[in-house]
């Protein structure tokens, strides 16, 4: 019996010397960069658990990436950044912000031309009433695209958000919801691309189709989606042919289908781009966009796992596309960056502070140019909004933003402008 209580005794010994000796080593500053390089959390012991879930992702199938493959619109300025231009009442102010985007070394525009903001009153009428005096609805579209003109950059413009006309059942079915009559969102596109043929190329059909509520109080539905990108693409092309034709950002999520028992209208991203190949889209889109989040998780985040949403999730995305057959496809990032909601703020997409937020950006950044060669532009969200209605209503999304409604820089806008111009150049 004490031959025994002995040996038990030596065994946990044993153990907890290893355990502390493990421990130990793990907690050495070098030990602990590797972890953070590997894992993308900073607190010892989420460093620890990354480390055991990236041991469990070599048990499962690797991801084929296709890195060497010659891939178009990926070898191009990977620098831009989301705006709200329509938002700001006085054109100066517009200019003031593409000015400063300008400064921080951004080359592209990511700006959504929203459709109810432009054909308002009814199908071909783009005149705006809604004030007087009246004007043509173009006006202030116009001026941004002179402006990205003037200060040596390009637009992403995304089309979406359609007006209650072309619903029967108007808003009450959701704002952001498809119109009743796919057409009448093909000639809109068309109408904007043959306005400005010539000054914008790219052209994002449509965002997070695969989310609530961008889709209105439909449940998701990625075969009617490719109807309406397919009507969309085909609208575009036949007014400019040198159009490039970017797919609805597909927002990371994990949900299995729309409309569950949990109430959710999401599906997850994966699914939705694979049932978009089996309904025939491809021919229909150049670019894959997707929401390049860091969320609970920081950019050096490794770990792959399909139900765990990170940094590293585009990975899947890639491994999906070239088993489709468009490895020569790029994916464009729509939208990245860290919250830096304060305390007293729901920490619905993670929570940074100001100074992690300022690290982070740049090391994302990074590791675009230096790892994913099929990555070609990632657009920082966003730049700023006119109004701190957000802030005011304690809304997380507040905390996404570059410079404050006046125009004043938080510490990430400081930190983008000086890594944009050390950054590793791309040969355009």
């Amino acid at each position: 019996m004490r031959q025994a209580v002995r040996q038990t005794l030596i065994l946990w010994v044993s153990l907890l010397t290893l355990g502390g000796l493990t421990f130990f080593i793990l907690s050495l500053p070098t030990v602990r960069t590797w972890m953070w390089q590997q894992t993308g959390e900073e607190a010892f012991l989420s460093q620890v658990k990354g480390v055991t879930d990236l041991a469990s992702d070599w048990l499962r199938p690797q991801v084929t990436l296709a890195a060497g493959e010659a891939i178009q619109h990926a070898n191009v300025n990977p620098f831009g950044v989301n705006v709200f231009l329509e938002q700001e009442a006085e054109p100066a102010k517009r200019e003031e912000a593409v000015k400063l985007a300008a400064e921080a070394g951004f080359h592209w525009l990511r700006q959504e031309f929203t459709w109810q903001d432009i054909e308002i009153h009814g199908k071909g009428d783009f005149e705006d009433r809604r004030h007087e005096p009246h004007h043509s609805a173009w006006d202030k579209y116009d001026q941004i695209v002179a402006l990205t003109a003037k200060y040596h950059m390009e637009l992403i413009v995304r089309i979406s958000t359609p007006p209650a006309w072309t619903r029967a059942l108007t808003d009450t079915v959701g704002t952001f919801a498809p119109p009743d009559n796919y057409q009448d969102f093909g000639d809109f596109v068309g109408a904007v691309v043959q306005r400005y043929k010539g000054s914008v190329r790219y052209y994002q059909l449509w965002n997070e189709p695969n989310v609530n509520p961008e889709w209105g109080v439909y449940p998701i539905d990625p075969e009617k989606y490719t109807q309406l990108l397919k009507i969309g693409a085909t609208a575009a092309r036949a007014a400019d042919p040198n159009v490039v034709i970017i797919a609805g950002a597909l927002a990371a999520t994990i949900d299995l289908q729309p409309n569950d028992t949990s109430g959710h209208n999401n599906l997850s991203d994966l699914i939705f781009l694979q049932r978009m190949y089996d309904a025939g889209a491809a021919p229909y889109f150049d670019i894959v966009a997707v929401q390049g989040y860091g969320l609970f998780s920081g950019p050096t985040d490794h770990r792959m796992q399909p139900r765990v949403l990170n940094f590293s999730r585009n990975l899947f995305i890639r491994d999906l596309m070239v088993k489709n057959g468009d490895a020569h496809k790029p994916i464009w990032i729509a939208e990245m960056n860290w919250n830096a909601a304060p305390e007293d703020v729901e920490p619905r997409y993670g929570r940074v502070s100001l100074e992690q937020q300022a690290r982070y950006l740049p090391l994302a950044y990074q590791r675009v140019l230096t790892e994913w060669p099929w990555v070609g532009v990632a657009n920082t969200w966003y730049l700023k909004r006119a109004t701190d209605v957000w802030e005011t209503n304690r809304q997380p999304e507040a905390y996404f933003r570059l410079l404050m409604p006046d125009f004043t820089p938080v510490p990430a806008y400081a930190a983008l402008k000086a890594y944009t111009q050390t950054a590793p150049k791309r040969h355009e």
